[in-house]
């Protein structure tokens, strides 16, 4: 099993948020990146710069891969390139077949700058996996978030992002937790999940 995991955070979500996590898998055992991006590129932009980030610090060794939000759907997108290594890949809160309330967003005043680069990737539109790695997916249920400000998300949320949103065809498991869509890097409970999945494919 590999021990070395890649964390890669949300939009508006600077790296050091995902510290909680690092700290609870580096206990569990894990050597722990981070991978830090810019809101203000363009989402293909910020893939070319992941993918490369992956190949140099990584050296071709196949690592864990999770991201939330954005960050997951970084993660699949570099994941389609068959040379990019991987031991697994788990999204959290990731809206890999677009975003409702992204789109929302966009059509208030400033909602588009906030989007920055990447609102292109808040259209509807399908998620597969294609490779033999194990994907998980780990999606909230408590609609805490700034998604319900713009108005009710229809179906099961995070209050950002809808769980019929996270999910990606050829997914190896899937876990829905009370959770908003922020909560989901500091809980205790997802780390566990996290852990259970890297080292054997599955969340349960």
């Amino acid at each position: 099993m590999s021990a070395e995991v890649v964390l890669v955070p949300g939009l508006w979500m600077p790296v050091a948020a995902m510290r909680v996590m690092a700290r609870r898998l580096e206990q569990a055992g894990y050597t722990v990146h981070a991978f830090a991006y810019g809101g203000r590129a363009s989402f293909d932009d910020n893939l070319v710069r992941f993918t490369s980030c992956l190949r140099e610090r990584l050296a071709g060794r196949p690592a864990h891969l999770v991201g939330h939000s954005l960050g997951g759907v970084l993660i699949l997108e570099a994941l389609h390139d068959a040379g990019v290594p991987a031991a697994s890949a788990v999204l959290l809160g990731a809206p890999v077949r677009g975003c409702m309330a992204g789109r929302r967003l966009a059509d208030y005043p400033g909602g588009r700058w906030m989007m920055g680069g990447c609102r292109e990737r808040w259209t509807e539109r399908e998620a597969r996996w294609r490779r033999a790695e194990p994907l998980g997916v780990i999606a909230g249920t408590v609609p805490l978030g700034l998604g319900r400000v713009l108005g009710r998300l229809p179906g099961d949320s995070d209050g950002v992002v809808r769980v019929e949103e996270t999910a990606v065809e050829g997914m190896a498991d899937r876990m829905l937790v009370p959770l908003g869509h922020s909560m989901l890097i500091f809980s205790r409970d997802v780390c566990a999940l996290l852990d259970r999945f890297m080292r054997n494919g599955r969340f349960q």
